[in-house]
């Protein structure tokens, strides 16, 4: 008998092992987990001086610069057919890593999330872009054009999009979200407006992104339930989590969930009336004394082409619906681009107070947002 448990326990770890190891290579081949290679160029230490170079500041496949395919170069298609060269293309992981960047130097371009663009746009770190100068503006989808209009001015063209929902594994609980926030065996995102969701959890009377003192302690009190709950920097954990057994819930996109699925984790979302997103945009630096890249640059990161590139290269889904065909219709379909009742159940992330509609006073801003979350995950 002894033996015998012994055997399954090691069936067990290899199946696990090798769910792991068959998910992280879907991972690795759609490019999630592939390395961005740098120019071969000397980087510039000021930005673009009428002298035809760009530097760029995205994350980790939002612009992929080496190999033979243009689905992993289309970088180089840009310099080849814009004459603009790359002096400097800086990637990161991370929303923190990509903060700490932009204090180092100033970039002509930055690819920037909700939370990070707005201070950027308050600390008047970017400068507006002008709509007439972007081709194909008009063809992303007017309410994440909106996202970055600030007193009328546009700060930013949308480019990536995803939202999130929380997947679980039905041969080990049956899906609940209360308890799901209950468990121990869960994973969050690990930032600060993953408290948003808390607090649709909690069925907070404010919206998820303008929370007032009493919704944000309410948020808090139900992450604080679970001591031994765990925070997700890199996707891959969640593969993992999910392929030795150590997770029953988690945070993710439905990128992740088709990928475990594929894996052969029969792993479900559950259903929730309304849930989390964001919108990553193309900023242009304040500091850019000629912009003529740099608007070549919005131009190609707006194309239906280069959206279509990144979306299946990332798993997230194209700002422009144009770019829903080929290899990125699949991704387009997890995401259900398009489809009207899907997009209006996401509350898309600002960087609180956002527009400050809180039902218990003013609202709590990010600063406090950050500093609970900093306690809770620390």
């Amino acid at each position: 008998m002894l033996l015998a448990r012994t055997e399954g326990d090691l069936v067990d770890r290899r199946r696990a092992y090798a769910l792991a190891l068959a998910a992280s290579a879907l991972v690795a081949g759609l490019g999630a987990a592939g390395p961005t290679p740098k120019p071969k160029s000397t980087p510039s230490p000021t930005p673009t001086q009428s002298d035809g170079t760009l530097q760029i500041l995205t994350y980790r496949g939002y612009a992929e610069y080496g190999g033979t395919s243009p689905r992993v170069n289309w970088v180089g298609s840009f310099e080849k057919e814009t004459g603009c060269r790359i002096a400097k293309l800086d990637t990161v992981q991370t929303a923190e890593e990509m903060a700490a960047k932009i204090k180092e130097r100033p970039y002509d371009v930055v690819s920037a999330g909700p939370a990070l663009a707005g201070e950027l746009i308050e600390g008047k770190r970017v400068q507006p872009v002008d709509p007439a100068k972007v081709n194909g503006y008009e063809d992303i989808d007017e309410r994440f054009r909106d996202m970055m209009t600030v007193s009328g001015k546009v700060y930013g063209v949308p480019y990536l999009w995803g939202y999130h929902e929380f997947i679980y594994d039905p041969a080990k609980v049956k899906g609940d979200l209360k308890e799901a926030f209950a468990s121990e065996r869960m994973a969050l995102r690990d930032s600060p407006l993953t408290i948003a969701d808390a607090a649709l959890a909690a069925d907070a009377d404010d919206e998820p992104f303008e929370l007032g003192k009493d919704g944000l302690d309410r948020a808090m009190a139900l992450l604080e339930g679970a001591k031994g709950r765990s925070y997700w920097t890199y996707p891959i954990d969640l593969i993992k989590g999910f392929a030795t057994g150590s997770l029953d819930y988690a945070q993710a996109t439905p990128y992740y969930r088709v990928l475990l699925q594929k894996a052969g984790k029969p792993v479900r979302a559950l259903q929730t009336r309304e849930t989390t997103g964001w919108v990553d945009s193309w900023m242009l630096g304040a500091d850019v004394p000629d912009t003529t890249c740099a608007y070549r640059w919005l131009n190609w990161v707006t194309a239906p082409d280069a959206q279509r590139d990144a979306a299946a290269w990332v798993g997230l889904a194209p700002a422009n619906d144009k770019a829903c065909k080929g290899r990125a219709r699949p991704i387009c379909q997890v995401y259900e681009v398009g489809k009207a009742k899907q997009i209006d159940r996401v509350a898309f992330a600002v960087r609180p107070p956002g527009g400050c509609r809180a039902q218990d006073g003013e609202c709590t801003d990010y600063a406090a947002w950050t500093e609970r979350w900093r306690e809770l995950a620390k």
